[in-house]
């Protein structure tokens, strides 16, 4: 029998620098943060969801909860209302936010691409895309 799952409530990923994690999610796009110890995480609210920034030098020897970290670029997406799309993607260009891909889907829904400074690719996706 399947897990009974609402929604991914938390979704992680690693920077070094936090105070730069901070700029980018809290001064750029405006979320709000949580939780923040220097050095080791900062947390940002994301709608329904919560935002985990850690430091992976940190976070990779805890005990409690289990040790994790990784080197890479995550992705993951923002979920928008289908008539805010075009409004959040020119939000973020004239934040000076480069756009790196734009793609229109089989339902004819549009989805943006971008980084955030540690290279993580982002993506803005408009409420239906996956229906």
């Amino acid at each position: 029998m399947p897990m009974n799952i609402k929604q991914i409530k938390e979704t992680c990923i690693y920077m070094r620098d936090l105070e730069q994690a901070r700029n980018f999610y809290h001064g750029l796009l405006g979320l709000p943060v949580i939780s923040h110890v220097d050095g080791k995480h900062i947390f940002f609210r994301a709608g329904a969801s919560v935002l985990l920034c850690f430091n992976p030098e940190d976070s990779k020897s805890k005990k409690s909860p289990p040790p994790h970290f990784s080197e890479g670029q995550y992705h993951f997406a923002f979920e928008v209302p289908e008539s805010d799309y075009l409004k959040e993607k020119q939000s973020l260009i004239s934040k000076g936010i480069q756009i790196t891909d734009e793609v229109e889907w089989k339902n004819r829904l549009k989805s943006c691409y971008f980084e955030d400074p540690a290279g993580n690719v982002l993506e803005i996706v408009p409420e239906g895309v996956w229906d």
